[in-house]
């Protein structure tokens, strides 16, 4: 089987179970080790254990992961002029259509 292991930065310090080993007396945390499948080939799950550990490494890297790519003007869509619908008594939404070509 083809494993990662979880990219967080602190997830050795986490104080689970799981995550101890070694022999009596030389105890260790470590990391977990994430195995690859088709449940998690195309997600975030194939480098991080849990959401957790995605946040952690996303607020120590966000700077670095956004200068990769950085926006410097809004991306727009073209849509039709909003029209309102009434069919509800209750409230009132707007109906917004994309432009097509």
């Amino acid at each position: 089987m083809t494993y990662n292991w979880c990219h967080a930065p602190k997830c050795h310090e986490d104080q689970t179970m799981d995550r101890i080993r070694g022999s009596k007396g030389n105890k260790v945390l470590r990391t977990r080790k994430i195995t690859l499948n088709n449940w998690n080939k195309d997600w975030w799950t194939k480098y991080f254990c849990s959401q957790g550990c995605m946040t952690q490494y996303l607020n120590t890297h966000l700077e670095a992961i956004v200068a990769i790519a950085p926006r410097r003007e809004p991306l727009e869509t073209p849509i039709k002029d909003p029209t309102k619908n009434t069919d509800n008594h209750y409230y009132s939404s707007w109906n917004i259509e994309k432009k097509v070509g």
